[in-house]
């Protein structure tokens, strides 16, 4: 992977996992180290925290789940080797979940913050806020 500012390689690695990229598109992204914090939402009240090794084996998996992702990037912010998001994201579903069936699109707000080190994102802290009304789609809504 070529040499890129932080923003940059969080761009790329956001563009990566939309085009469906699985473990071995993304792991070169992401540190040895790395770990990825989900805090609570809609689909995980308790939120989780995976290892590199789980949020490698979720990316192959997520193909089962959701299809046609779309990361809508609003909103950045950098500061160092922080990297601050604020998206609008939507999936097609590919099995059914709570709030949603098989087929319709899913909708979240999202905001993420990356911590890169040498080049490479070292943690990713996730807060997202699913629109779980049909009608819902933008803040207020």
């Amino acid at each position: 992977m070529s040499e890129s500012n932080p923003l940059d390689h969080v761009l790329g690695f956001i563009r990566t996992v939309e085009s469906g990229g699985g473990a071995t598109e993304i792991s070169p992204y992401l540190a040895y180290d790395f770990t990825l914090t989900e805090w609570p939402h809609a689909l995980s009240k308790t939120g989780s925290t995976r290892t590199l090794q789980e949020t490698l084996t979720g990316a192959d998996h997520s193909k089962n789940i959701v299809a046609n992702q779309s990361f809508e990037v609003v909103r950045t912010t950098c500061e160092g080797n922080r990297v601050v998001l604020e998206m609008n994201w939507s999936a097609t579903l590919l099995l059914d979940l709570p709030h949603w069936d098989a087929g319709e699109t899913i909708r979240a707000r999202s905001t993420a913050v990356f911590e890169l080190r040498d080049g490479l994102i070292v943690s990713q802290d996730t807060y997202d806020c699913y629109y779980t009304l049909p009608e819902q789609t933008a803040a207020g809504s």
